[in-house]
Formats: structure tokens, sequence, C-alpha cells
């Protein structure tokens, strides 16, 4: 995997993304570590990826890291996190994994594992 600088993806391109908070002991069990959300996409084709620290998982905070990280006309899979929903309004494809359902979507073979093992 290659960390990048430049935005990923484009027409014919797949990134899947996902968000995660970090830090704090499992169990407050070692030392304490403020917690911390990032988020970050993974290009399929490329393996070339983004990861950033983000203030919180809102709707307004995740899209403005995907215009900045994205290419518009992209093919982007997430889970079915609510502030994900906003981009049926942009300029994107996007398909979802129902994590509750299944791993890999069995219609559309959608999944975000790459980003995952990240």
């Amino acid at each position: 995997m290659e960390s990048n600088t430049e935005m990923i993806g484009g027409e014919g391109e797949t990134v899947e993304i996902d968000e995660a908070k970090v830090g704090k002991g499992k169990y407050n069990k070692g030392r304490i570590v403020e917690e911390q959300w990032i988020f970050g996409g993974i290009e399929r084709s490329s393996k070339r990826l983004f990861i950033e620290p983000v203030p919180d998982q809102s709707a307004d905070t995740l899209l403005t890291a995907i215009k900045k990280w994205i290419k518009p006309g992209t093919t982007i899979i997430s889970d079915c996190w609510k502030s994900y929903k906003c981009l049926a309004n942009e300029d994107y494809i996007h398909l979802t994994i129902n994590h509750k359902m299944n791993f890999v979507d069995p219609d559309s073979g959608a999944h975000t594992q790459n980003i995952e093992r990240c």
C-alpha cells in the first residue's frame, strides 16, 4: 500500500472508505491515550490510500474529506453509516455493505475489507 497526497479514484475506479476511533486501551488497561476519529480510503486498483484525523464522523466532516481525497465519478464503497447517505446527492457512485448481514454483499460483491485491514 502506498500513502498518498493526491486525490484517488476517478471514473472506472473503486475506492473503499471507512472511519474508526483510535486510542484508549482496551478495557481501560495500559496507558490512557486520547481518542481520535480517523477517516481513510483505499483505491482498489493501485492500493493508493489516504488516512487523516477528523474531529467527528458527521456527514459534513466526512463529505469534506471525501471531496478532498476522492475524484468525482468514483465508485465508493462504504458501510451503512448514516453520514454516508449524502453521497447519493454527489457525483459519486455509492455502494454499501451492511455488516450486520454480510461482509461481502452477495448481489453486488461490495466489501470494505481492504480499508479495514489498514
